[in-house]
């Protein structure tokens, strides 16, 4: 041996001890609530169904663009309220922006009918089962639909997820 003395790496200076991470990643996940998100998430699907509906009856176009509303829409209630940072969170905004997605159609299609037999729109809603919204799905279905249902679940997925920064994980910690 030569005498030399070994120097360790300075620390990184952004560096989180792990004992430090894990007791920060256990207080975020003690509050989470999936049970709140998936009544936010079903509250916004309802919500930019509606919206879209009444966008697409009132301009008489159909814009594929209000299902990505949706996505965002329903992602950002899941995150708001569900405070999630596991899977099933993003799965939760994921399947609510599908249905969201599918209700605002279903809704357009009730819409634009409504206005064509001039017949209030709660007496078809009253009338509708699952059978008659399957043929009005299927009639009304568009493969671009698709395209717009797919990014409308990922963002669904994607935004679904609490944020956190590096600085917030120290102060929790």
């Amino acid at each position: 041996m030569s005498g030399e003395i070994q120097q360790q790496p300075p620390p990184a200076e952004n560096a989180v001890d792990p004992v430090i991470l894990q007791a920060a990643m256990q207080r975020l996940k003690s509050e989470q609530n999936l049970v709140l998100a998936a009544l936010a998430g079903g509250a916004a699907a309802l919500l930019g169904a509606c919206v879209w509906a009444a966008v697409t009856v009132a301009t008489n176009y159909q814009i594929g663009w209000m299902a990505v509303g949706v996505g965002f829409l329903v992602g950002y209630a899941v995150r708001s309220f569900g405070k999630g940072i596991d899977k099933s969170f993003g799965i939760v905004g994921a399947a609510w922006s599908l249905a969201g997605c599918a209700a605002g159609n279903l809704l357009t299609t009730v819409g634009i009918i409504a206005n064509e037999q001039n017949i209030p729109i709660l007496n078809i809603l009253e009338k509708l089962n699952l059978e008659i919204a399957a043929s009005l799905m299927q009639a009304t279905f568009n493969p671009m639909d698709l395209l717009f249902y797919g990014i409308a679940v990922y963002e669904g997925y994607r935004f679904s997820f609490r944020q956190i920064a590096q600085a917030d994980l120290m102060k929790i910690g």
